[in-house]
């Protein structure tokens, strides 16, 4: 497989954009489960990013059956501006199934993708916009991620498989601060339930021509709510769905993950 293009850090530095930029509109998928006690302050600081970044702007809520008062907390939100929307699952579909649902009732020229749990400033992505006069998808790289040690070792595993199995220089696919051409989105097929669905995500996109850039991101630990990536069942599901990917891309028929 010939490997994905990715700019040069260094060639990219020197290049770098100085000059502030916005974008014509930008929609902020907020994939969020079991997340009342965040999904508030995610709301307000996707909100204000957007709004100093893009000449129009909507947060895109997707409650993905949660079983607490995420949706009740978003809905007040909603009513109180129309930019707000919030999609809302009955049952849990997964990670997967939450961002394709966002995907989905994205309304504007660019896609950011972003979790609810407060593990990053939204305010940087005023360095990534910028960017955009050259890249199609520019993917965030955790700097010092701060998650426990089980999982920053699962993910450095990972990510190191993902290169390896489709020649991607990202080096930190998963991480959940990306910006996206919306016109590359449309018709892309996306089947992953899970976590898995990053992966797929870039690796499509790459496929579709899109220019990536990768740009470090300060990295928060979580504060309230918890994580589900080390459950077991999320990581078989994850490899499940790897082996489905590579053999879709090599022109295997196979059913769906």
């Amino acid at each position: 497989m010939n490997p994905i293009p990715l700019a040069d850090p260094e060639q990219a530095l020197a290049t770098e954009p100085r000059a502030a930029a916005r974008l014509p509109g930008l929609s902020i998928v907020l994939p969020c489960h079991d997340e009342q006690d965040n999904v508030a302050d995610a709301i307000r600081y996707a909100s204000a990013a957007a709004e100093a970044v893009a000449l129009e702007w909507e947060v895109i809520v997707v409650d993905d059956g949660s079983t607490d008062a995420t949706a009740e907390r978003a809905t007040a939100f909603v009513d109180a501006d129309e930019r707000v929307r919030l999609v809302v699952h009955a049952v849990n579909r997964g990670y997967g199934g939450a961002l394709r649902s966002g995907i989905a009732a994205a309304r504007m020229p660019w896609v950011f993708l972003t979790d609810a749990d407060l593990q990053f400033d939204l305010r940087e992505l005023e360095r990534f916009v910028p960017l955009a006069a050259r890249a199609d998808v520019v993917v965030g790289r955790r700097a010092q991620r701060q998650d426990p040690l089980v999982r920053r070792l699962n993910a450095g595993a990972w990510n190191w498989l993902v290169r390896r199995l489709f020649a991607m220089p990202v080096r930190d696919v998963d991480c959940a601060f990306k910006l996206i051409r919306a016109e590359l989105l449309d018709g892309l097929a996306l089947r992953s339930h899970g976590a898995m669905i990053s992966t797929e995500l870039v690796v499509k996109l790459a496929a579709r021509g899109a220019r990536l850039e990768e740009r470090d991101v300060c990295h928060r630990p979580r504060v309230a709510g918890k994580q589900s990536g080390a459950d077991p069942r999320v990581v078989v599901r994850a490899f499940r769905e790897l082996a489905w990917l590579r053999g879709e891309l090599r022109g295997r028929p196979s059913t769906a993950p």
